[in-house]
């Protein structure tokens, strides 16, 4: 989708708004993503993901990341937005 630049200039304030909430909680504020390949046995294939992009964020609890994303900017971008929240399982015998 393109914006005209004032647009693209707001949806990166509430950008950096979001960034500026959650401070140091926010790890890596992520980017969108471009194409998408299914990697298996058989070798690459492309495919579609109704996911468009990523940020880390470190939290607590997974009720405490919950928090970080609520009221978040892209949730109002169009009816049925929504965000993904994963967490990461430490695995203790890569130390």
């Amino acid at each position: 989708m393109q914006a005209a630049p004032e647009q693209a200039m707001a949806g990166v304030k509430l950008w950096q708004d979001w960034a500026a909430k959650l401070g140091a909680s926010l790890l890596d504020p992520g980017a969108p993503f471009g194409r998408v390949m299914k990697v298996s046995a058989a070798g690459a294939e492309p495919m579609n993901s109704d996911v468009v992009g990523m940020s880390i964020l470190s939290a607590a609890s997974m009720e405490n990341a919950l928090a970080m994303v609520e009221g978040h900017h892209h949730l109002a971008w169009a009816p049925g937005c929504s965000i993904l929240v994963q967490e990461e399982i430490t695995i203790p015998e890569m130390g």
